[in-house]
């Protein structure tokens, strides 16, 4: 045996060995990674906040005073508003019941302080007290405890409701607690059947969710360590968003791998070979649209609001560990089953059939539109571009101004029934004033103008040797608590200011008690008073929201039209693809308008809603042209523009339209979670995808570069160079 054979079977034997070990190592790697975060799901809650304060930008006038008010009131904690309301008028027995029940709620664990005595209704019908409840108290177990608490000790004839801000971040916190659990489980069920129906396979379906389930796990180890080191700040809502967006983006990318992946094993044997063919295919239109979604998600790190700013990196890690699980893990595990994981419906090694179709299908659904499109391009393209233009002149009826916060939370809600029980016997703002932090030689006149305002029903000041906490402010001063004669408690000064609590006459999420911050605001900026509480809290993030779409959005475009230009190596094409994804995004917020208010009475929409939809519609629609368009592209280069858009149109239609539903699938799990911001943005999305894969992708995009021809590619030599 010569040395250079015995070098060359040296060289075979380290390949073969190669191949095998990477896959492996692969493999092992994600799940070590998957076995460190798998454990973390049902411990977000450790690391997370749905304080709405917490997502204010330190600008804002309410973000200020919250960081305030454990200054006046030498307490953080959160207080619940708890309403017993009698059936007819209250006797004294019942009052003295009453009474007892809510001095036993002290026992409860998580109440924070002593609770503040009963006080009675006008009409004689209903008693509310104040019981403040740790901030670092689980609230949702602290809420509940404490409405059985004191339905055991109420009197025979009286109904008990637990409100205010503990109530309904308790509903808030009741609402999210199926994203661990259900969100993951109906999402993850939706993609497996429809797995089993475009692969008609066992196996395949089990090995692309598991490229998607290790991508989550590694993600959310990562996201789980940076919120806890304080480094990003994580909420349920950007908790489910990330759930759903790398399960949908990571099963997307897989469909395409495994798409390049049978083509290759009908023209090489090699599975191997087949791997790293289908790893160059693929990688190019992967790095792409992943990269598009993460530049349009770091977008979001220009926003006011923490809320939109903190999902851009969160998600975009989700997306990085997608894009990493398809190109590695998924070929790794590809790799070790082989043909075998399309069982069983194997792909047969057939290069002369390959060869006569010249890569192009001529029989199926994709065949026919390819051919339909030849025959008639520009019909279709200005029929579908009307009906597009048709459904966005809907969006004009959607209400994206904010909505109260009794109704975040969809179906019933103990918190909601108290507010209403609340303002029937109270003044509608009880238990959420208004906070006015001003100088102290200024109370007085802060004191009247919060007086002169028809949305304030009372003023008080806050006064540490008050029995209360606070004591009443007319217009004649400060008034005493005690008998006549009794001198007026001092108030509590901070650094030279007081603090002034106004309560609101209307409900403290109500358009009018909205109103009422933005009149005093005004009223009351020549006196430089901090305005801030509930009511203040929601008008500074609806103003930061709208500020923030307004904003983002046109950077969004730019910054994709940019990432397109570099990667299709043309100017038009990329505007092209920009302005019908656009025209997209607008018919899917004009038909979900339409849903919303027609069929669903939703009350609204949060401002951040459009933002948020845009954002997914925009950066994910965008995948799908770039995975038809790149592959156009490559058909271009061999065969001419105008037989590239067919060929690449037939090859791509049956993995970008099943790459579309499971990504709808995927994000119409969300309307599990009972949050209206949630189940809005499920439908907007979800629909606007399959408009976007069936109608846009499919019709609009291939027929109008079909229509233009070679000058699609402008300026390049592509679009010159074709006859």
């Amino acid at each position: 045996m010569s040395k250079s054979t015995s070098e060359t079977r040296v060289r075979v034997r380290r390949r073969s060995w190669a191949r095998v070990l990477i896959p492996a190592v692969l493999i092992i790697a994600w799940l070590v990674g998957a076995g460190l975060g798998g454990p973390l799901f049902g411990k977000v809650g450790e690391v997370s906040s749905n304080d709405q304060t917490s997502y204010l930008p330190s600008s804002a006038d309410a973000t200020k005073v919250q960081e305030l008010l454990g200054e006046f009131n030498d307490s953080d904690a959160i207080p619940a508003i708890v309403v017993f309301v009698g059936d007819a008028e209250l006797d004294e027995e019942q009052l003295a019941a009453i009474d007892d029940a809510i001095a036993g709620t002290v026992d409860v664990e998580g109440i924070a302080d002593e609770v503040s005595p009963a006080i009675p209704s006008e009409d004689g019908r209903a008693v509310q007290a104040f019981v403040p409840i740790s901030s670092d108290a689980d609230l949702g177990d602290t809420v509940a405890a404490l409405d059985d608490e004191l339905r055991d000790a109420a009197p025979s004839g009286v109904t008990v409701y637990v409100t205010g801000p503990a109530g309904f971040s308790a509903d808030l916190v009741a609402g999210f607690a199926g994203i661990d659990g259900l969100l993951l489980g109906v999402a993850l069920l939706a993609v497996f059947l429809i797995l089993i129906l475009v692969y008609r396979s066992l196996l395949l379906p089990i090995v692309v969710l598991s490229t998607s389930m290790f991508a989550l796990c590694v993600a959310l180890l990562v996201v789980w360590w940076l919120a806890k080191w304080e480094i990003l700040l994580l909420s349920g809502q950007t908790q489910g968003i990330l759930f759903i967006l790398v399960i949908g983006a990571a099963t997307d990318y897989s469909l395409l791998f495994v798409a390049r992946f049978r083509e290759e094993l009908r023209s090489t044997k090699d599975k191997g070979a087949a791997i790293m063919a289908s790893w160059k295919g693929s990688i190019e239109p992967i790095a792409a649209s992943g990269g598009t979604v993460i530049a349009g998600l770091l977008c979001l790190l220009l926003s006011d609001l923490k809320s939109n700013s903190t999902l851009g990196p969160v998600a975009s890690i989700g997306i990085i560990f997608a894009m990493l699980s398809a190109l590695t893990l998924l070929p790794a595990l590809l790799f070790a089953f082989g043909r075998a994981v399309f069982w069983p419906r194997r792909p047969k090694y057939e290069p002369e059939a390959v060869e006569a179709e010249n890569g192009m299908a001529t029989k199926g659904l994709w065949a026919r539109l390819a051919s339909g499109i030849k025959r008639r391009p520009r019909l279709i393209w200005i029929v579908t571009t009307l009906v597009l233009v048709a459904g966005a002149a809907g969006a004009t009826q959607l209400n994206a101004t904010g909505v109260p916060q009794s109704d975040l939370v969809l179906g019933e809600s103990a918190a909601r029934d108290g507010q209403v029980a609340l303002g029937a016997h109270f003044p509608g703002g009880s238990g959420s004033p208004v906070y006015v932090v001003v100088a102290e030689d200024a109370l007085q006149d802060a004191a009247d103008v919060l007086l002169d305002n028809d949305g304030i029903d009372s003023v008080a000041v806050t006064a540490a040797d008050s029995p209360s906490g606070t004591a009443s402010v007319t217009a004649d001063g400060i008034a005493a608590f005690g008998p006549p004669g009794t001198p007026a408690p001092e108030p509590t000064v901070v650094d030279g200011d007081v603090m002034l609590q106004g309560t609101l006459t209307d409900a403290a999420d109500s358009d009018a008690a909205a109103t009422t911050v933005r009149d005093l605001r005004t009223d009351l900026a020549d006196l430089d008073a901090l305005v801030g509480g509930v009511t203040a809290t929601s008008v500074d993030t609806n103003d930061a929201s709208i500020h923030d779409r307004n904003l983002i959005i046109p950077i969004i475009l730019a910054v994709i039209l940019v990432i397109l230009m570099l990667l299709l190596r043309s100017v038009l094409a990329p505007v092209l693809l920009i302005l019908t994804t656009v025209l997209s995004f607008g018919t899917a917020m004009g038909v979900s308008a339409l849903v919303f208010n027609g069929i669903f009475d939703f009350p609204g929409a949060d401002p951040a809603v459009p933002l948020y939809g845009f954002v997914f519609l925009v950066a994910l629609g965008i995948d799908y042209n770039i995975f038809l368009m790149t592959r156009v592209r490559e058909e271009s280069l061999k065969h001419g523009t105008r037989q590239g858009i067919l060929r690449g149109l037939s090859v791509t239609g049956g993995v970008i339209t099943s790459a579309g539903l499971v990504l709808a699938a995927t994000f119409a799990a969300l309307s599990v979670i009972p949050i209206l911001f949630l189940v809005q943005l499920a439908f907007i999305v979800a629909f606007g995808v399959l408009l976007d894969t069936f109608i846009v992708r499919s019709l609009l995009v291939p027929a109008l570069s079909y229509d233009i021809g070679r000058a699609i590619w402008w300026p390049s030599k592509l679009g010159r160079g074709e006859r």
